[in-house]
């Protein structure tokens, strides 16, 4: 989801588990460099759960921070806080403003250092709570959110979270056609829309479109209307309650295009590209469908190294071939040019070869599309590692605090934000969904060559439970030999 898709949000809304709207702006503005770096992220937290009362350093803040319980989140507050307590008038608070998230942002700020400690001075603030008030106000020199661009993003991400729960199928094959994009590959974007029951198929010569779309889970059906609870549209709807977090989540009832697969589309074929596809394409809605693959090259023009693509993305099962027949016929097909004519090449019908098998099969897929449409490379493994004991992503949220575990799955990111000391983390994908990971600078550097370079792994950690939210503090880490292989993303 937009804004809230990074490990640290999701890490986070499990936490502060919002209920109404502005609690998602401030959701929204906390996992950003001023309020981490400023100490604000706890503390708002404990306070929105009543963990710890709402305190103010000031009774004039009081005004300032009521609506974010005594922590400053925005750059509006930082200007008001600089107003009310340090006496700077408006054009020095906008100084201020300008300031966060500038080159020279600290260098800015401390140029009304003086002046804000007389203000403050004057209000009978000093010493530790002079220099508290201070260090908030720097801490945003690192960048920190305006309140009217929380509510912005806030209300983006409320829009596309209904229309995910709602139209997962639509939602997938949007984020398909927006790439590249995002914190997600479209193998993650796909095997989380697998998980919410959207059907994904491959790419086919006569029924993907350029890019990917809704198709009718049964040919020629007729869709008596959509799909879930009508309830859901309901205007307005129901006050919200108090957040259940045994409920089953129950996505089928609220989703309205069930009726609906989402077909990759032809561009997402290695070497095709987008032009190709379209040409491809609008050849077919122009003079029908394709007779052949021998057909397609006459009519097209497209490169023997293109067909062999769509070969291994399984895009001529339309033909009634499987993958190695497709690309056994791909080279005699490649004579049939389109100043040529039909039918004289010698290409005979293929000879009867082996099947792929499912691991083979997705790594065609990964190589010519970078998704597996129809499972998860981990999932062939399953019950291997289910004998060794080895849990799945789902198996670890279950698991007792403090106990000590192994995970093994696909290496989606690796991060090491400069306001972590060092610490990586890191998510696993597999089947189930998502494991989070924590490698200390220790567990990192004893494993270092793994840590970086592997694409898959199996990690022996500690687990850590914080209300919803499960962490295995990575101790020991191995390669997962896996014969597709997929690409992490990897961020600073």
């Amino acid at each position: 989801m937009f804004q809230v898709e990074s490990r640290a949000q999701m890490a986070t809304l499990p936490r502060l588990l919002p209920r109404r709207f502005y609690d998602l702006v401030c959701e929204i503005a906390l996992i950003r460099p001023g309020p981490i770096q400023g100490g604000a992220v706890h503390p708002f937290i404990r306070r929105r759960t009543g963990e710890e009362p709402i305190t103010y350093l000031h009774p004039k803040l009081e005004p300032v921070l009521e609506r974010t319980l005594g922590v400053p989140l925005f750059q509006e507050q930082l200007m008001q806080m600089a107003m009310a307590v340090g006496d700077i008038d408006g054009g020095e608070a906008d100084l201020l403003r300008r300031a966060m998230g500038s080159k020279r942002g600290v260098e800015k700020i401390s140029s009304l250092k003086t002046k804000l400690y007389d203000g403050m001075a004057a209000n009978g603030i000093t010493g530790d709570l002079a220099d508290e008030i201070y260090e908030k106000i720097e801490a945003f020199a690192n960048f920190g959110f305006a309140e009217s661009h929380s509510i912005s993003f806030g209300l983006l991400v409320y829009s596309s979270t209904w229309f995910r729960l709602h139209y997962p199928a639509a939602f997938l094959a949007a984020l398909l056609r927006a790439q590249p994009m995002g914190f997600y590959s479209p193998q993650s974007l796909v095997a989380d829309a697998r998980r919410h029951g959207v059907e994904v198929r491959r790419p086919d010569l006569q029924l993907s479109g350029a890019e990917a779309g809704l198709e009718q889970l049964v040919d020629g059906q007729q869709v008596p209307g959509p799909t879930g609870d009508p309830a859901c549209l309901v205007d307005p709807q129901p006050v919200v309650g108090q957040f259940d977090p045994d409920a089953p989540a129950d996505t089928t009832r609220h989703r309205r295009d069930g009726a609906y697969a989402v077909r990759l589309g032809l561009a997402e074929v290695r070497t095709v590209g987008t032009k190709d596809a379209e040409r491809i394409v609008a050849e077919r809605d122009a003079g029908g469908p394709y007779a052949s693959m021998a057909d397609l090259f006459r009519r097209t023009g497209i490169t023997a190294k293109q067909v062999d693509a769509l070969a291994t993305a399984g895009a001529f099962d339309c033909f009634g071939l499987d993958r190695r027949q497709a690309l056994w016929q791909a080279g005699a097909a490649a004579e049939e040019r389109p100043n040529r004519l039909p039918g004289i090449t010698a290409a005979g019908p293929p000879p009867m070869l082996p099947g792929m098998s499912d691991v083979e099969t997705d790594m065609a897929d990964l190589w010519s599309t970078s998704i597996t449409p129809t499972g998860h490379p981990v999932q062939r493994i399953r019950a291997q590692l289910r004998a060794d004991g080895i849990l799945s992503a789902a198996e670890l949220r279950t698991a007792d605090d403090g106990s000590r575990v192994r995970v093994a799955g696909v290496i989606t990111h690796r991060q090491r934000p400069a306001t972590a000391s060092g610490v990586t983390f890191m998510n696993l994908e597999d089947e189930t969904g998502m494991a989070n990971i924590v490698i200390s600078v220790g567990a990192w550097n004893a494993h270092a060559k793994v840590a970086r370079g592997a694409a898959a792994v199996i990690i022996r950690g500690r687990v850590q439970r914080t209300g919803q939210v499960v962490n295995l503090n990575a101790e020991h880490l191995e390669p997962l030999p896996l014969a597709a292989k997929t690409k992490s993303r990897d961020f600073r």
